[in-house]
């Protein structure tokens, strides 16, 4: 496994449609075991082929639940409901937008073997199975966005020893 580049937004690739995938073959098994790794690096919860310059029809979503998704032609089959939240994207870090997405969607995708399968998301889940499937049709979440791209504000990791510095000064 290696941790491949995250194309940036103005990267011409990210704005291409990308072909089915045909057959798993060991060049798309490495692939997908890089976009996971390359994903969990970037601390993302959701990958899509042209973001590492792979104009295939790939995705791997994990939102940190049990169950980790590779999605190999994937297609939208059901949505319903509304959500509206923040939305960024490994492809334009530090950066997000407001967004509105279908709180509920099922896909029919394929799995790393080629099995056909459906699986249905609701809140972040869902928001991801959209975010992924747009990259694979050329189209980033800055299209869609309700307002302004803004900073995204990392919360600031606790100093303990701060902590315990005021706990004795008091």
């Amino acid at each position: 496994m290696a941790l491949r580049e995250i194309r940036i937004q103005g990267d011409p690739v990210l704005e291409k449609k990308c072909r089915p995938v045909k057959e798993i073959t060991p060049r798309i098994r490495e692939l997908i075991d890089d976009m996971f790794e390359t994903m969990y690096e970037a601390n993302g919860v959701g990958l899509a082929g042209p973001q590492v310059g792979v104009l295939k029809r790939i995705c791997v979503v994990d939102i940190g639940d049990e169950h980790p998704y590779v999605l190999i032609n994937p297609e939208i089959i059901e949505t319903d409901g509304e959500q509206t939240g923040d939305e960024g994207c490994l492809s334009l870090p530090g950066k997000a937008a407001l967004v509105t997405r279908p709180n509920h969607v099922k896909i029919r995708a394929f799995d790393e073997n080629l099995e056909e399968y459906t699986a249905e998301g609701e809140g972040l889940l869902a928001r991801a199975f959209c975010h992924e499937i747009d990259h694979l049709d050329g189209h980033m979440y800055t299209e869609i966005a309700e307002g302004p791209i803004h900073d995204i504000e990392y919360a600031e990791p606790e100093d303990e020893d701060a902590e315990t510095e005021e706990d004795e000064t008091e």
